[in-house]
């Protein structure tokens, strides 16, 4: 069996968030961190992998220093690691990004691809089935439990306060929820192989299927009308009623005020 995880190199925000002239992330400027959805969904390939012997292979696109998430995989207990990295590929939004990734999926034999279900830089939830409707593929969102019988995968989606059962058969792609597992420590054997580790480098030429039109800044038709830092709150109005009934009358005041209520 083999499982392709794509993962992605996002910006530590407790280190800031710094952006370029174009409204896009300076990526290159900030500390990174593999994204937590996406760290639950290569648990859970290495959890198939310890099952059944699986080979499982991650996949990152981004800027050449996004070779570290793919090590840290690696050491984690991946086995391959696959990073596409290209000028032209910079500044994609998610169908431009999805349309990259698939391009580079239709170079490799998988039978279960894993993504997370979003990253924390952009939130929108949209790259995993983009790149499941790129292939063809079926797609299951937002997994809570996954298990592997045959063939076939049986996945718990998480849908409000309740669950659905769903089955697909492979090959699919699953996207993850950082609560479907507690991903393991990298093992000092692991660092020592990940350092030693060759990582496949994919450029432009090496996509498959994919038109110059619909890849990077160019090809995304999502436009950044603004970017901006989080912006500090002051330190607000500080009152000290003499009881709890001015203090609700107050509060009150104060809502109606602002047309609250």
């Amino acid at each position: 069996m083999k499982i392709v995880v794509c993962i992605k190199q996002v910006p530590d925000t407790k280190g800031g968030v710094k952006f370029n002239p174009d409204g896009t992330l300076d990526r290159g400027a900030m500390l990174a961190i593999m994204n937590p959805d996406d760290k639950a969904g290569l648990e859970a390939a290495l959890r198939i992998k310890d099952e059944t012997g699986a080979e499982v292979t991650v996949l990152t696109m981004g800027l050449p220093k996004a070779a570290d998430v793919l090590r840290e995989a690696i050491a984690m207990g991946a086995d391959n690691g696959i990073l596409v990295t290209d000028r032209v590929l910079g500044g994609a939004d998610t169908w431009a990004t999805s349309t990259t990734i698939a391009g580079a999926l239709r170079n490799i034999d998988y039978d279960l691809i894993i993504t997370g279900r979003q990253a924390i830089d952009g939130d929108t939830a949209q790259v995993g089935p983009q790149i499941a409707e790129h292939l063809g593929l079926p797609v299951i969102s937002y997994a809570q439990d996954i298990k592997v019988e045959g063939d076939k995968v049986i996945v718990q989606r998480m849908y409000d306060d309740r669950y659905h059962v769903l089955e697909a058969q492979m090959p699919c792609l699953i996207t993850a929820l950082s609560e479907l597992n507690e991903p393991r420590y990298m093992t000092p054997g692991g660092i020592f192989d990940a350092c030693k580790a060759e990582i496949t480098t994919w450029g432009r030429a090496d996509l498959k299927d994919v038109d110059d039109a619909n890849l990077g800044l160019k090809g995304s038709p999502t436009k950044i009308a603004k970017a901006s830092d989080k912006v500090r709150k002051g330190a607000g109005e500080k009152v000290t009623p003499d009881s709890p009934e001015e203090a609700v009358e107050y509060i009150v005041g104060k809502l109606k005020e602002k047309h609250v209520i």
